[in-house]
């Protein structure tokens, strides 16, 4: 796993106890929201790698709150997490498309349809089934 801006990335020892970050997101800057976006996707690839299903869940929790900072800022700055679909790791990618679905649907679908064609599992099944969703109007945009 590789360094990202201003922290190293993210290792499953972490998410055991403490908060993985020491910033509140709410103090953080946008780019440093996406940097710690993509940080909490590729430790979650290191967890599902491992079957860490608990350590998994617990990085979600933390995606989710940055995802929310995103969206409650000045016109809903998800938009920026789209920088992310040029990432190497494909669980950040997966995060990002699903994350700017509401924001971005065109180019969140394109990339969810290119991880599901990739065979790259198991995110290629989580985008294959994302779009079911989102067809199927089971998923609604918030």
């Amino acid at each position: 796993m590789g360094r990202t801006a201003g922290r190293g990335a993210l290792r499953i020892e972490e998410v055991r106890g403490a908060p993985v970050t020491g910033n509140k997101v709410e103090t953080m800057s946008r780019d440093q929201l996406v940097a710690r976006f993509a940080e909490i996707g590729e430790a979650q690839s290191t967890a599902e790698l491992m079957g860490r299903t608990e350590a998994f869940n617990k990085l979600f929790k933390r995606m989710t709150s940055i995802e929310d900072e995103l969206k409650q800022r000045d016109g809903d700055q998800r938009r920026a997490l789209v920088t992310l679909f040029a990432h190497p790791n494909m669980q950040v990618r997966l995060n990002a498309a699903k994350a700017v679905r509401p924001v971005e649907p065109e180019v969140a679908r394109r990339q969810l349809e290119e991880i599901a064609a990739s065979r790259h599992y198991p995110q290629a099944g989580d985008a294959g089934m994302s779009l079911w969703a989102w067809d199927e109007g089971i998923y609604r945009p918030e």
